[in-house]
């Protein structure tokens, strides 16, 4: 009889090990969920939605085939200069519309693009998806005769990840990080305290840490009150690159606050195109 307790405590343990060994189960399976929030609906032909855009076909090293558009930068002020856009984990392409035109009004020529799973577009994300899928951008800029001594990465939150990836792969003129955090599992363990986030996390998206190998000429742009990404995670990462050019603060603003896709970020990029062209 007196052990009767001490059974009961520890079925009551197993009890909790179980339940909480099936929760991080079903968190890990379900964790690229809680990472990607594409708008996967088809998006207008370019030119419907950005007038003197193109529509541009990627093809990736593993087969896909993804809609991208091309906006060529105003004639009359020209640069010469190219800007990759590597959006973030939400929307498609055509949320990004504002951002694309202010870039080409200051002499850019713009590839926006969508990854898979994105705006249409077959295939499902993850970190070495995206990889793929930047990779077959700088062809498709290549192609368009932009090569990659004329252009700039932009990378808007998790495609600071991507971009950081992409330039060990193909040396850009420069980079521009917009909301950019440490690396994914930092932001991860921001918003999810009571996980092992770094344990369990497959796609680690690094930023601070490849891109203070680089010696690429690098602006950093966040906001201040940013609720998705810490602020003083993008301030670690402008602290900690050796080519940082420009660091931007925009005082106020939230992670998706229109100031974010506005005429001030195109402004940071156009800087920095000019410093490097």
């Amino acid at each position: 009889m007196a052990r009767r307790p001490g059974r009961r405590i520890l079925v009551a343990l197993a009890v909790v090990l179980l339940v909480a060994g099936l929760a991080l189960t079903a968190v890990c399976g379900l964790q690229r969920q809680l990472i990607y929030f594409p708008d996967a609906t088809d998006v207008a032909p370019a030119a419907e939605a950005l007038p003197g855009a193109r529509d541009v076909t990627l093809r990736t090293s593993d087969g896909l085939e993804l809609g991208a558009w091309y906006l060529p930068a105003d004639a009359a002020g020209d640069t010469g200069m190219a800007v990759l856009m590597a959006p973030g984990n939400g929307g498609n392409r055509a949320g990004r519309t504002g951002l694309a035109r202010h870039l080409s009004d200051r002499g850019l020529n713009v590839l926006m693009v969508d990854y898979r799973g994105y705006g249409g577009n077959p295939g499902s994300p993850t970190e070495k998806g995206l990889a793929a899928d930047a990779d077959a951008a700088v062809r498709a800029l290549t192609d368009l005769g932009h090569p990659l001594d004329r252009t700039i990465f932009f990378g808007e939150s998790l495609g600071t990840g991507v971009v950081a990836g992409l330039q060990q792969r193909h040396r850009p003129a420069g980079i521009v990080l917009r909301s950019p955090f440490t690396e994914l599992a930092d932001v991860g363990s921001h918003h999810y305290r009571w996980l092992p986030v770094r344990t369990l996390l497959r796609d680690r998206f690094p930023v601070l840490d490849p891109l203070a190998a680089s010696n690429v000429p690098l602006t950093v742009i966040y906001g201040d009150r940013d609720s998705v990404v810490p602020s003083e995670l993008s301030a670690r990462v402008a602290d900690g690159v050796p080519s940082l050019v420009e660091r931007v603060v925009l005082r106020g603003a939230d992670h998706n606050d229109a100031v974010m896709f506005g005429s001030r970020v195109a402004e940071a990029v156009e800087r920095l195109a000019r410093e490097v062209g």
